[in-house]
């Protein structure tokens, strides 16, 4: 089941955008968002947002958990120019082109998968040796607190006189 939601006519040039999505493609729900939270590029922030919207729409439309989710399609294409032009030297004109984005994300459930039958281990019970010896292993031996039986004194100082002969330049 694929569950779409779509941006159009985002302010970013699509080679940006793409970046940012060659790294959640094929990746769960919960991993997509974590990596949009602490991705430094722009165009995170937007495709965080899309992703929630789809996230949403498949909770809304088909009763879908987020868990049970993960990015199968996102395609970024390029939407229209908006075209504008800089003044240069000697007169010139040079045109700009302000590149939009056209993004598509699709998510897909995933499959279910059968549980395997799990053969149960035979638990042997530990014998008196093997449990004292255990419990020696684990015991720590204590050892004594070192405590000095003097302190030792810093020697005071003489003063301003011996703070003005310490000095580097006079």
């Amino acid at each position: 089941m694929e569950i779409k939601a779509k941006l159009n006519y985002l302010r970013i040039s699509p080679r940006k955008v793409r970046l940012v999505a060659d790294l959640i493609r094929g990746l769960e729900v919960s991993g997509a968002e974590s990596q949009l939270k602490f991705l430094s590029q722009r165009a995170a922030l937007p495709i965080l947002k899309l992703l929630n919207s789809a996230v949403a729409n498949a909770y809304h439309n088909f009763g879908i958990e987020k868990d049970g989710l993960y990015v199968s399609k996102i395609t970024v294409n390029t939407g229209p120019m908006l075209k504008r032009w800089r003044p240069r030297s000697r007169g010139m004109a040079v045109p700009i082109k302000k590149r939009t984005s056209h993004v598509e994300l699709i998510l897909e459930a995933k499959k279910a998968i059968k549980a395997k039958k799990v053969k149960k281990a035979k638990v042997v019970e530990a014998k008196e040796p093997i449990r004292e010896e255990a419990e020696k292993a684990t015991r720590t031996e204590r050892r004594p607190i070192f405590k000095p039986e003097k302190k030792i004194k810093k020697p005071q100082g003489r003063g301003i006189v011996q703070k003005i002969f310490r000095r580097k330049v006079i």
